[in-house]
């Protein structure tokens, strides 16, 4: 139950605060609340390694401080995607979503690999401290940004409810959109249902060692770059409208292969098996998530108008970040209860019909996305 409640913590910011940070991204300018949101979190994160250095960390510190940063995420992940269509124009918001899921593939890559290795010669805190190095390294990019931006005016602003209703009404009003985000919230909550437990799963039930496990993660990653670089081109190939319903069902089913492995566990190869089996699984389900996560994020950002994309981001966040707390905390609950094999394959059956939403919708019949009147 305490991994799955540190599970939730970590993202009850975007059920809680989603609505208001949208409202209040809308407000500033992007690239600020983005060097803003990474030294806030460096800050807290070096509180729990300095608390875990001299003996004084605990579960409590633990939740409290991934509440904390999963705040500042949330202002991050809201601020980043309302900037993006800014930056590169809206006739390049599907290349410059790709090679920014490119480089968070490569750092998936990288990072288990060198975090399993480092645990092995090094305490945990001292691993930690990589982390903090990275959000530094974030700030300092974003800062030497010199796009600029331009506020709406002071006096043309709204009571906060009413910004807030404003950035609602507009999904409400999309039938696609409306979908789409269905879709996601149910994909979400079956993953953290699964993602609650996957990591006791595999070092516990399949009995993997964590430099191995290490070594799973950054070749399942690795499907995540492979994604990025082929989702243009699968855009195209399949129609920016289909690929999304084509690109929901595989990762439904693909997320499905992660429990399957313990069956491969109980037979004489299991050892040498058991590690392949992973990979294949993490590898399908993390392309499949990219091109989904390009074609989807790339239509909310040129469907939106530029004024609302701070409030529509922060909706769209609320509804489908919203169930991921909720799936943590079920499961733990189930991995409690019933086994963390049953967990892992619930999680999997949710975000398989979490497909039917748009793969039972104009998506799988349409080849192009509508174009919005502000294009």
């Amino acid at each position: 139950m305490a991994d799955g409640a540190l599970n939730a913590a970590e993202t009850a910011a975007f059920l809680l605060l989603s609505l208001p940070a949208g409202a209040w991204v809308d407000r500033m300018r992007k690239r600020r609340v983005l060097v803003a949101a990474d030294l806030a979190r460096a800050a807290i994160l070096s509180v729990v390694v300095v608390a875990a250095l001299t003996g004084n960390a605990s579960m409590a510190l633990l939740i409290g401080a991934a509440v904390v940063i999963s705040t500042f995420s949330l202002f991050f992940d809201v601020a980043h995607q309302s900037y993006v269509p800014g930056l590169v124009g809206l006739d390049h918001v599907v290349e410059g979503n790709s090679k920014l899921q490119a480089t968070q593939s490569v750092a998936m890559i990288a990072g288990p690999a060198i975090g399993g290795v480092a645990l092995r010669v090094l305490s945990a805190p001292l691993v930690m401290v990589a982390t903090v190095g990275t959000y530094l390294a974030s700030a300092l990019a974003m800062a030497r940004i010199s796009h600029r931006e331009d506020l709406p005016s002071p006096e043309n602003r709204r009571p906060l409810r009413t910004e807030i209703a404003e950035g609602l009404r507009f999904v409400a009003s999309e039938p696609l959109l409306r979908r789409i985000l269905a879709c996601t919230s149910l994909s979400n909550l079956g993953g953290a249902i699964g993602n609650a437990v996957v990591v006791i799963f595999a070092l516990r039930t399949l009995d993997v060692g964590t430099a191995t496990y290490g070594v799973v993660l950054s070749a399942s990653a690795a499907g995540g770059l492979l994604g990025a670089v082929l989702a243009d081109r699968a855009s195209r190939w399949v129609g920016p409208a289909r690929i999304i319903p084509v690109s929901a069902v595989f990762t439904g089913l693909s997320y499905a292969i992660t429990p399957a492995a313990a069956v491969v566990a109980v037979t004489g190869a299991g050892s040498t098996l058991v590690p392949v089996v992973l990979v294949v699984g993490g590898f399908v389900f993390n392309l499949a998530v990219v091109v989904y996560n390009v074609a989807q994020v790339s239509f909310r950002q040129r469907l939106c108008p530029p004024a609302l994309l701070g409030r529509m981001n922060a909706s769209a966040r609320f509804i489908v970040w919203g169930p991921i707390p909720i799936g943590g905390l079920l499961g733990g609950w189930i991995g409690t209860v019933w086994g963390v094999a049953p967990a892992l394959w619930i999680g999997a059956v949710v975000m398989t019909l979490g497909a039917l939403p748009v793969l039972l919708s104009p998506l799988s019949r349409m080849t192009e996305l509508p174009i919005p009147a502000h294009d």
